[in-house]
């Protein structure tokens, strides 16, 4: 971390230090000797209510900006953007705006990999022109077009992170139900499905994050992050199987026939997004910011899956016990 003219480390504001990927960034920024200033829920208000934030900001090497709204759940199609645009656009600007007045040096913005969008004919690259189809996207590519605005009017660096799928122990939605259905060791209908598709691991990313708050390489710039690895879903299971100590039993099937049968317990819109081809170029992150990933992408998912067995043996031992 950057440090104080008495030698100290500046102290990095976190918001979304609660959730799965900034608990781990949390603890990576800690084991490096960073204080993290956590901005939870009841501070993230205050920024909202355009309180006075100044002096949890002030002295501060730079701002990692993680919260955000994912999924929304209840709310109606036609107020879906709005509710999109006041969690992950309005709230961003705001932050920013606080953290120039402050004299922050640096922000930097999680994005995601949809603001490029959902399917890729080749890998992705920053300069591709966005095409976000989606609410969540769109208030993202729209965060990160009001963050330059703020960057050239006061001169605060501002960093563009999209990170596609991110894995790792303590993951949650879609990729838990992978680790669910290789664990299982049931027969699958998957082997013909062959779209690749780029991940992060959480550590890696965690990592590139840091990374991000220091290198000179990385003011105003928008990087594209990713292991350096695709992997088809077949081949994900199958790793994923690997790190459980299970088989994975994948046969083929028409395409279109499994995703009808996605579609009858609805989870089309699932099966969808962990099929699609998404790949992004993420070398020139890479050059950049003189950085390679420290985990291989085996590494991530084996590591993944040894978590997510233990946590499954744990649970049934504390039934067991708790009978």
């Amino acid at each position: 971390m950057t440090a104080h003219g008495d030698g100290t480390a500046a102290p990095v504001v976190l918001t979304g230090a609660t959730g799965f990927v900034g608990g781990h960034l949390a603890r990576t920024l800690r084991s490096a000797g960073a204080e993290v200033r956590s901005f939870d829920r009841a501070m993230l208000e205050r920024v909202v209510a355009g309180e006075d934030v100044a002096a949890s900001l002030r002295d501060s090497a730079g701002v990692i900006h993680l919260a955000a709204r994912a999924h929304v759940l209840g709310e109606t199609s036609a107020s879906l953007l709005d509710v999109y645009r006041r969690a992950n656009r309005d709230l961003t600007l705001r932050l920013a705006r606080a953290a120039a007045a402050a004299g922050v040096p640096r922000f930097v913005f999680v994005s995601s990999i949809r603001v490029n969008g959902s399917i890729s004919v080749r890998p992705f690259r920053a300069d591709d022109p966005p095409n976000p189809d989606e609410p969540y996207a769109i208030s993202k590519l729209e965060a990160e077009q009001g963050l330059w605005a703020i960057a050239r009017e006061t001169g605060i660096e501002v960093v563009v992170v999209r990170p596609p799928l991110v894995y790792g122990p303590g993951v949650k939605a879609n990729f838990r139900r992978l680790l669910g259905l290789a664990a299982s060791g049931l027969p699958l209908p998957l082997a013909s499905i062959d779209g690749r598709r780029s991940l992060i691991g959480v550590r890696n990313l965690c990592d590139l994050l840091r990374r991000c708050l220091l290198h000179p390489g990385a003011a105003g710039a928008t990087l594209l992050a990713s292991d350096g690895e695709d992997i088809s879903l077949p081949s994900l299971i199958r790793e994923l199987a690997a790190g459980m100590g299970r088989p994975a039993r994948l046969f083929p099937a028409p395409v279109g026939l499994v995703r009808g049968l996605a579609a009858l317990v609805g989870q089309a819109a699932t099966f969808d997004k962990l099929t699609a081809p998404l790949q992004v170029d993420a070398a020139p992150t890479f050059m950049k910011l003189e950085w390679r990933p420290p985990l291989s992408l085996r590494e991530g998912l084996h590591e993944t899956a040894r978590w997510y067995r233990d946590m499954r043996r744990d649970a049934t031992l504390g039934a067991v016990e708790g009978e």
